[in-house]
């Protein structure tokens, strides 16, 4: 008679149980008036918020500024220089006044007109003649006053041969901006990625929420019944304490699961450029469209169209033709420039017309070259450099290449394997529901015990578990694999960008 209480206690206990458990996936009802978020929502959102990208499309704008820079190398450049000086004293010729002596005309020729002795002969003074006649010019009329002296010029370059340095520039900017943009592509790869493992970690650790809450209330339930049959002296306190220290164990890992929850829904804000505390809802919380097992994954690929579309790839490939550039900017140290000057230049005082205190100037035209001649090997080894460097840039292009035909054979056998995984979960989930029935029947049947129940109870819940994670893996690695093969598609969001 107490075995057949005792069994029927049992039964009721877990099928009050079951009837609160809930299938990973089940629906559930969206909190009032909040608006669940989609993953594309999300992707639109981190792609437009995310600094690193903001940060790329600022350097692409960087970049056509100077492409533009550039390209007024090769126009000619009009510069103003003008300034003021003051001096302390004036300019004088002459130290004194002086008396300069006259020529007069004899008929034959111009001759000093010089004072004469009695004698006939010209008198002489510290043995010098003395002229009849002089011009006197005083001190003060050959002194120029310079105190303030204003002076400028307006000055027009023309570059005619720069030794290739303006074209070589000119690519490398051009180069530049597409590295840029190629740099700004990759980074919302790499976003758009982040976002889905945080998007899909939300929804697996919301899936396994109900998960545990269900465990936590199927043996929150069996601890009462408990406590009952052993309150009537059908079971013993050791049956208790088996319960309690699975429902002690059900709660720590119910609490992990809450704490890990709240953290993924911070980190997924985050990345969604919203504020970490924001409440939100995702659409895949509640149910989402299962990953088709049946879907094959291609083993063999095509890798010049792989490396065609990556962004990273193209990055370096730029950087090869940027290193090519520079080296010849390098070279172009060593070779002769040639340009062309024109010039007004004026000032104040000026010379032109005599001197005068005012404004004067002229135009002047020429032409400037300059070639290097000996610096010691210091512009050779700097082209030398360039050329290494070009080298350095190959390698590594070459070696980036290798990588992402290893990183593809990866990709695509991680999601053969995790579609393979899935696969068994949901055999595995088949096995525990009909092992879960099995169990229960034998209880009913009085052939099973407690510990019996909640062994098959604890496989069904850890073959849900597996199967939520190899169906958040199976859609991880689609968005790898797309990712590493250059497929991902993410220039539709940069409507978005702000």
């Amino acid at each position: 008679m107490l075995h057949s209480i005792f069994r029927h206690l049992k039964c009721w206990a877990l099928a009050g149980a079951l009837a609160t458990v809930s299938v990973a996936g089940a629906q559930t009802a969206s909190p009032a008036g909040e608006t669940a978020v989609s993953l594309d929502s999300c992707r639109a959102m981190a792609v437009a918020n995310n600094k690193q990208m903001r940060i790329q499309a600022a350097k692409i704008k960087q970049a056509d500024y100077q492409k533009e820079e550039a390209f007024a190398a090769y126009l000619p450049s009009i510069d103003f220089a003008g300034g003021y000086m003051y001096n302390q004293k004036n300019l004088s010729i002459f130290d004194s006044d002086q008396h300069l002596p006259i020529m007069s005309f004899d008929g034959k020729g111009y001759n000093f007109d010089l004072v004469t002795g009695p004698d006939g002969m010209p008198v002489m003074v510290d043995g010098k003649p003395v002229p009849k006649q002089v011009a006197y010019l005083p001190k003060d009329a050959m002194t120029y006053d310079i105190h303030n002296v204003f002076f400028g010029a307006i000055t027009l370059t023309q570059p005619v041969f720069m030794g290739g340095k303006i074209v070589a520039m000119n690519k490398i900017t051009k180069y530049a901006k597409e590295l840029a943009e190629s740099m700004h592509d990759n980074t919302a790869e790499d976003v758009i990625y982040a976002v889905d493992a945080a998007y899909w970690q939300v929804v697996s650790l919301k899936a396994k929420h109900e998960l545990a809450k269900s465990f936590v209330n199927l043996l929150d339930t069996l601890h009462n019944n408990v406590q009952a049959m052993v309150n009537e002296g059908v079971a013993t306190k050791s049956d208790l304490l088996t319960v309690d220290v699975k429902l002690n164990e059900a709660n720590v890992d119910l609490l992990k699961v809450e704490n890990g929850l709240t953290l993924s829904r911070m980190a997924l804000a985050e990345l969604c450029g919203l504020p970490v505390n924001t409440e939100m809802t995702l659409r895949d919380e509640n149910s989402y469209q299962r990953p088709d097992a049946d879907e094959p994954v291609a083993t063999v690929y095509d890798m010049n169209e792989i490396y065609s579309r990556r962004p990273d790839l193209h990055a370096l490939e730029l950087g090869v033709k940027i290193t090519e550039q520079q080296s010849k900017v390098a070279l172009s140290s060593m070779l002769p420039n040639v340009a062309l000057v024109g010039a007004y230049s004026f000032s104040n005082p000026n010379l032109y017309n005599g001197y005068k205190n005012r404004f004067n100037g002229a135009f002047h035209i020429g032409a400037m070259v300059t070639i290097p001649l000996w610096h010691w090997g210091g512009n050779y080894n700097k082209y030398r450099a360039a050329k290494a460097e070009t080298t350095i840039m190959k390698l590594q292009l070459e070696d980036a290449k290798e990588k992402i035909q290893l990183q593809v054979s990866q990709a695509a056998f991680k999601a053969s394997e995790a579609i393979k995984t899935y696969t068994m979960t949901r055999s595995n989930l088949a096995s525990a529901d009909e092992n879960l029935r099995h169990a229960q029947i034998a209880f009913r049947e009085g052939m099973a015990t407690t510990d019996h129940v909640m062994a098959a109870q604890t496989a069904w819940l850890k073959a849900n578990s597996e199967n939520i994670d190899a169906e958040i893996d199976v859609n991880l690695c689609k968005v790898y694999l797309s990712k590493v093969l250059g497929t991902m598609n993410y220039e539709h969001y940069y409507d978005t960008e702000k």
